[in-house]
């Protein structure tokens, strides 16, 4: 069965930091894009960064750029989003994908994590 599982959600103040994983399992995705997407409540889900297969290629959505930093450890199946400088609105579920692209766009994501809820408070 392939999964992604994200981890490292949680509760934290504004100005500060949580560091968000995603594992894969059942398959290797070291041949993906991984991309990390956030959704708050009655909005819709909203590209953050995406970081191409090699490493090489990084993009960030505007708000993010300067404050969350996406790698990827290939060796162990996993994507990692660093995330400074939290603010209320990045409030959020935080879900990771993989695909064949680097896109912005979530229709070119094939897999999908369960999603990690995060919470920035002011």
């Amino acid at each position: 069965q392939v999964q992604l599982v994200e981890s490292g959600g949680g509760l934290v103040q504004a100005g500060g930091s949580l560091r968000l994983s995603c594992t894969g399992s059942g398959r290797t995705f070291i041949w993906d894009a991984m991309g990390w997407f956030r959704q708050a409540p009655g909005k819709e889900r909203e590209f953050v960064a995406v970081i191409s297969r090699s490493g090489d290629y990084l993009m960030y959505v505007d708000s993010a750029k300067g404050r969350f930093t996406i790698s990827r450890d290939n060796a162990r199946n996993t994507v990692y989003l660093q995330m400074n400088s939290l603010k209320p609105e990045d409030t959020a579920v935080y879900y990771c994908a993989a695909g064949t692209l680097a896109s912005r766009n979530y229709r070119n994501y094939i897999y999908w994590g369960q999603g990690t809820q995060v919470t920035v408070s002011s």
